[in-house]
């Protein structure tokens, strides 16, 4: 596979969000979701609705989410909904809770754990969707991006268990943090390949946002705070490289203060949900950055 272009620029405004879109080459047609995470209530670090609503108008988008497996405020539709007002998005751009009304069921082609994957059942409602990512870390996967924007985030509340258990049942809450945890970054790729293939390749673009980098995911209602200074804006056709690209710019950044997030990445194994990825073909590791500074 030959290396994949992925777009840089130490800018976040939402000026340079809409110019790394435009840099892609690729314009997304038809209805067009934008899948974000809405950000559970109590943490601040999600992407703001302010910089975010120049891009989602301009593709004319419907801001998409599932709910969630665990307790919280947006493990039900109804505090879901209060989610999307309190947090700004509802005022800049139409929102989908795409798992209300249920789930589709899509097959995992040559998964490792899985072998099928459950997805909000409003998916189908879309023709092309922009995957707008936060990099940061995370408390079981060593960090959120692209692709766990997609396993986790598009799954429906029933499909996070399921990834979560490495298709085994999910019969209690603790059944999300207990199973074997290679198999759960495994079972991520698997989920990545379902949608994918349903959407199709050349039907998404990914963008993610390295700023308010804790190490801590949007999903916890009280995060620790960031020890490192914001990268930047990375944004590729391919979901592999565009976390990798991420994950290299942590590691090459001169702010010791990154020290606490590869700690959290290399602890939870994190690399492996793109070792994975690449096994099941859905892009590659080598990539060539291209500043838009």
């Amino acid at each position: 596979m030959e290396k994949a272009k992925v777009y840089f620029t130490k800018e976040i405004t939402p000026e340079s969000l809409v110019r790394i879109y435009e840099a892609l080459g690729r314009e997304l047609h038809g209805k067009v979701a934008v899948k974000i995470s809405t950000g559970e209530p109590g943490g601040h670090n999600f992407l703001q609705p302010d910089l975010i609503a120049p891009l989602v108008k301009k593709l004319e988008g419907t801001i998409v989410e599932c709910n969630t497996a665990y307790e919280g405020r947006r493990n039900t539709s109804k505090a879901h909904w209060q989610t999307f007002q309190d947090h700004g998005f509802a005022a800049i751009a139409p929102c989908d809770l795409m798992d209300e009304e249920g789930e589709l069921v899509l097959p995992v082609r040559s998964g490792k754990q899985l072998k099928e994957n459950y997805v909000g059942s409003h998916l189908s409602r879309y023709d092309s969707m922009l995957v707008l990512s936060h990099f940061k870390g995370h408390p079981m996967g060593g960090f959120g991006g692209a692709l766990k924007n997609v396993a986790i985030g598009i799954a429906s509340a029933h499909g996070k268990g399921h990834i979560h258990c490495n298709g085994a049942v999910m019969n209690k809450f603790d059944d999300l943090f207990t199973a074997d945890h290679d198999s759960f970054l495994e079972s991520m790729a698997d989920a990545d390949s379902a949608v994918i293939d349903y959407m199709g390749s050349r039907n998404m673009v990914y963008i993610n946002v390295a700023n308010r980098l804790s190490v801590d995911c949007d999903c916890m209602a009280h995060p620790q705070d960031p020890e490192m200074a914001d990268i930047g804006i990375f944004a590729s056709l391919d979901p592999v490289a565009v976390d990798q690209a991420c994950v290299d710019g942590v590691y090459n950044s001169p702010d010791p203060g990154k020290a606490a997030l590869i700690e959290r990445i290399e602890s939870r194994n994190g690399i492996h949900t793109i070792e994975a990825a690449v096994e099941l073909v859905l892009g590659t590791r080598e990539y060539e950055l291209v500043a838009l500074d």
